[in-house]
């Protein structure tokens, strides 16, 4: 059988033929349909993620979909965490706890694509961000998988107003048509100026402004400003106006990093018109910091990531003067059962046609070329014998405005 083999750290695998493997007690064989390169299983095949570098070689592959027996399942790996093969390979073996079956009629591919990124963007929202019926959510890094999936299943989880914030216009246009009512621009701009006129709102209410815009990437976030010119002073506290301020030289990074929050307040401001309930961050840094001055009194922000930088600068008094709850989430706390619950409700939204994600089906065969391919949205390998690859699917579920 084919599997992709990671041979040395921070190298991509190469293609091999090896034997099938025989399941031990507890374990179970399952032929592989589709297979995502993750963001953490590129973490993990550079060796300098906290799990330590990994025992090589070993065959990638965090979470896959496939079948057991004839029923098709979604699986879940070890692999990079810990000594193991994954899922990159025709033929998985996987604990039986690990195991998950799905509803006949769920394609493969899609399901393996959002996978354990929608399960992230459900599990925190609701069980740890408690999101509540009629609530206001801000998704950032909404051109990602975790962003994507959030901003559809908010609506599932009653959210009452769901705000985007992407850096890539195409990111915000995409949000926009999957169900979100506004749109904010995390790019910024020589001078602190957006690319492309800042905040937008749904069809009916106008669309975001026309104009270069910044080159997407895998997280949406934006990029620091121009430190020729910086806004005013950060405004003081939650939900509270924007402070206007004359533009001066900026004094080093500190002030270049007030500067760039504040543009990224403002607009968020605009485009939520009100006081924010929840923030989900997959971004930190200074759209993380900007987002926190969005919510009311005793609103909640849940982080589950740092593509934007693994820290934020958050003042003492902004904090203990909104009373504001910030909250950290990790898929690795979910217990089997947990986790089941949450891919339960993933496969009925896309069953429904309510849930999907930017994808590319990719031969397993090209896995080393596909390593690190961008702007496809999420690479799903799919072995030989598997579903039909295709290029780049940008669809968006029924049921959406």
């Amino acid at each position: 059988m084919q599997a992709a083999l990671i041979e040395a750290a921070g190298r991509p695998p190469r293609v091999v033929d090896t034997e099938s493997p025989v399941p031990g007690e507890g374990r179970v064989a399952v032929r592989v349909a589709a297979a995502p390169i993750t963001p953490l299983d590129l973490l993990c095949a550079t060796g300098t993620s906290y799990f330590g570098c990994p025992a090589l070689p070993y065959v990638p592959g965090v979470q896959g979909v496939g079948t057991l027996r004839g029923a098709p399942v979604w699986f879940a790996t070890s692999a990079g965490m810990a000594p193991g093969d994954g899922s990159m390979r025709a033929v998985a073996d996987v604990p039986l706890a690990d195991v998950v079956e799905l509803p006949d009629g769920a394609d493969p591919v899609l399901v393996a694509a959002l996978g354990l990124s929608a399960v992230a963007a459900w599990c925190a929202m609701t069980a740890t961000g408690g999101l509540g019926a009629g609530e206001t959510v801000l998704v950032l890094g909404a051109g990602g998988v975790v962003g994507q999936a959030a901003v559809q299943l908010a609506r599932r989880a009653g959210a009452g107003r769901v705000i985007a914030a992407a850096r890539a216009g195409q990111a915000r246009e995409r949000a926009l048509s999957l169900g979100a009512d506004a749109v904010v621009d995390l790019g910024v701009a020589d001078g602190g100026a957006a690319p492309d006129g800042g905040a937008g709102t749904a069809p009916g209410g106008g669309s975001p402004a026309g104009g270069p815009v910044a080159p997407p990437d895998s997280s949406g976030a934006g990029t620091a400003p121009s430190p020729t010119a910086a806004p005013g002073p950060l405004p003081p506290g939650p939900g509270a106006a924007p402070t206007a301020g004359p533009a001066e030289p900026s004094a080093g990074p500190e002030q270049d990093q007030a500067a760039h929050v504040a543009v990224l307040t403002e607009r968020m401001r605009e485009a939520c018109a009100g006081p924010v309930d929840l923030v989900l961050d997959p971004l930190c840094g200074p759209p993380a910091a900007a987002a926190l001055r969005t919510l009311r009194p005793r609103g909640r922000l849940v982080n589950l990531g740092g593509s934007a930088g693994p820290s934020m600068p958050v003042e003492s008094a902004l904090m203990r003067s909104g009373e504001l709850r910030i909250l950290g989430y990790s898929n690795n706390a979910l217990t089997p059962e947990h986790r089941r619950a949450a891919l339960t409700v993933v496969v009925e939204e896309v069953l429904a046609g309510r849930l999907t994600t930017v994808h590319e089906a990719v031969p397993l065969a090209d896995a080393a070329a596909a390593w690190t391919r961008t702007g496809g949205g999420r690479v799903v390998l799919v072995p030989s014998g598997g579903p039909t690859p295709s290029g780049p699917i940008d669809t968006v579920p029924g049921g959406h405005r």
